[in-house]
């Protein structure tokens, strides 16, 4: 996980933690809409044991159907979004004494990219899928 900010910045460290807590809340909430989903999908075991398979068969294409779309349009804006963003971010590497290598938080900075462009080329192939 990234570092916040060194502390002579603390608005800038409490951005990051406000940032950081904010989309822990909304992967919190994904994770309540995937409990309902699998709630309303093991509902639908119903429709076959009155005998109309074909409506849990339907429903259940449906479902995969529209959160694969959703969710792989999804991970599609994001990569796009930071892929465009990537040139500016390698910008934003460490320097001191015109040497990047002496530049405090250096290799924090190149681990923590490459963290992104791997996740990047990760969604890329299951955008490919």
């Amino acid at each position: 996980m990234a570092q916040d900010p060194p502390a002579q910045e603390p608005h800038a460290r409490d951005s990051v933690r406000d940032t950081r807590e904010r989309v822990a809340q909304h992967l919190v909430d994904l994770h309540h809409l995937h409990i309902a989903l699998l709630t309303d999908a093991r509902m639908m075991k119903a429709f076959s044991f009155d005998g109309r398979a074909l409506a849990e068969i339907e429903l259940a294409s449906e479902m995969l159907e529209q959160y694969l779309a959703a969710s792989s349009a999804f991970l599609e804006n994001m990569r796009g979004r930071f892929e465009s963003r990537l040139d500016l971010l390698r910008r934003g590497e460490p320097i001191a004494n015109a040497n990047r290598d002496d530049a405090p938080g250096h290799p924090e900075f190149w681990l923590a990219f490459s963290r992104l462009t791997a996740l990047l080329r990760r969604v890329g192939h299951l955008a490919e899928a």
